[in-house]
């Protein structure tokens, strides 16, 4: 008779069988890796070509995209096509950074796109950089 008050299991520890633990985890990252790649398309633009040098990190900035129907995209918001100015004024992060990257169709006519410089230049924001595919 044991007065010692240790463990009465019978001496085998119980296993745990982690077969399904790691079937759903199989099954979560394929999910996450076929998702992933979605979150971070955004809009669909059409980029020109030009040589021109890369953005080292995009992340971040301030990305004003113009879509080939006229709709006009700040970060991941719509915003209308002549209200461009008055969003950008209030916008607070561009107000801090003075800072957009304009990320347009290269179908869209030039004058669509002079007016959407004009109203980013008006919002006052100093600098202004247009994103392109890198030539082949």
């Amino acid at each position: 008779m044991s007065m010692g008050g240790g463990r009465n299991d019978g001496g085998a520890l119980a296993e745990i069988n982690v077969t399904p633990l790691v079937d759903v985890m199989l099954v979560l990252l394929v999910v996450f890796m076929v998702t992933a790649p979605m979150l971070q398309t955004g809009v669909d633009v059409d980029l020109p070509n030009a040589k021109a040098q890369s953005v080292p990190d995009d992340s971040g900035k301030a990305i004003l995209t113009i879509t080939k129907d006229r709709k006009v995209w700040l970060f991941k918001n719509e915003i209308p096509f002549d209200n461009v100015e008055n969003v950008l004024k209030n916008n607070a992060k561009l107000q801090a950074d003075k800072e957009v990257y304009l990320h347009a169709d290269q179908s869209l006519p030039y004058g669509d796109v002079v007016k959407v410089m004009s109203a980013v230049k008006l919002a006052g924001v100093d600098k202004m950089s247009l994103i392109t595919d890198p030539l082949e």
